[in-house]
């Protein structure tokens, strides 16, 4: 998926993946979409939460080797 802004958070345990992500979406114009790693299994439930939570829309997520991606479109 494409995106405009890349968000590095790996080994970081909650709340950090989610305090960091508001601060890159913060710096975001509307209609962009930040890419999240991170390393932390509790981040799928709380990626969700935000995204419901903020009105940000969680495009899509995935996992694999040990890591999470998320795609978030800044409303």
């Amino acid at each position: 998926m494409k995106f405009d802004k890349e968000l590095d958070a790996r080994g970081l345990n909650c709340p950090l993946p989610i305090l960091r992500t508001k601060k890159a979406l913060s710096d975001m114009t509307g209609a962009q979409i930040l890419r999240v790693v991170t390393t932390d299994p509790g981040s799928v439930k709380d990626f969700d939460a935000f995204a419901r939570q903020t009105g940000n829309k969680l495009l899509a997520s995935a996992q694999a080797n040990n890591e999470f991606e998320f795609f978030i479109e800044r409303v």
